[in-house]
Parts: C-alpha cells; sequence; structure tokens
C-alpha cells in the first residue's frame, strides 16, 4: 500500500488538473442542461489567454434565471467538493461570471449577451468555431 501512494505522488500536476477540469466542465454543462439554459456554447482559450482554457457562455431568460442558473452552478460545484467558485454580477443578473479557475462561466440575458457579443470575440480566429456555435445544439 505505501508503493501505491509513492506512485500516485508521482504523477504529475497536468494529469491531475486534466480530470479535474473535465469534472469541473460536466457539472457546469448538466446544470446548465438541468436548469434549462439557452444557447450554450464552450470556447477554447488554450493559446489565446493566460486567464483560462475555456470559457462556457449561456443564457437565461430573465435576471432571475440567470441567477438562479448561476446559483445552481455554485451548489452544484460546492456540492462536489469543487469549493465555492467566485461570481460577478449578482444582484442584477444581467450578466453573471463564474470563475472556476481554469474554466469561466457567463450567464446572460439575451439582449445583454448580442449586445457584448463575446462568442465573436473569442472566436473570430477559429471560423470552425464559430460555425458550431451558430447550429447549436
Amino acid at each position: 500500500m505505501a508503493q501505491l501512494a509513492s506512485t500516485a505522488s508521482l504523477s504529475s500536476s497536468s494529469e491531475a488538473k486534466a480530470p479535474r477540469e473535465k469534472d469541473i466542465r460536466s457539472i457546469v454543462m448538466d446544470s446548465l442542461e438541468n436548469m434549462k439554459a439557452e444557447d450554450t456554447v464552450e470556447i477554447d482559450l488554450v493559446g489565446k489567454t493566460s486567464i483560462a482554457d475555456a470559457m462556457i457562455i449561456a443564457s437565461g431568460r430573465s435576471n432571475r434565471h440567470v441567477g438562479s442558473i448561476a446559483e445552481h452552478i455554485a451548489e452544484e460545484l460546492k456540492g462536489k467538493g469543487f469549493g465555492s467558485p467566485r461570481i460577478e454580477g449578482m444582484p442584477a443578473c444581467d450578466w453573471v461570471l463564474i470563475d472556476i479557475g481554469d474554466i469561466l462561466v457567463h450567464i446572460f440575458r439575451p439582449e445583454v449577451r448580442s449586445f457584448y457579443n463575446l462568442e465573436k470575440m473569442w472566436s473570430a480566429d477559429r471560423p470552425h468555431e464559430q460555425a458550431a456555435a451558430s447550429h447549436g445544439a
């Protein structure tokens, strides 16, 4: 058993980071689906910025819906042992940002989302991502 413990401590931080990020992404995407968020888009930020590896953008139908989605994501992350994420924008709930380290989640009211158009800004040099986003799921 001691040998198993020493072998586990040798694994690199990047190996540990990948499953953690995948788990967080799954929790976020499941929460967005469960809360009936609309027009969810994920943008790969690797090589574009050092602030995060991925950005997930979704819309809520109203301020209350946006706030509820954000609260649900935060509760799910905390409940699954990932701690409490940093959240900005909760009082107004026009645009809520959830900072989960390597993943940023933006939840907008539709009018605010179209005004800021983050998808266009962050996908400008990747036409295949824009096409995927416009065809939506």
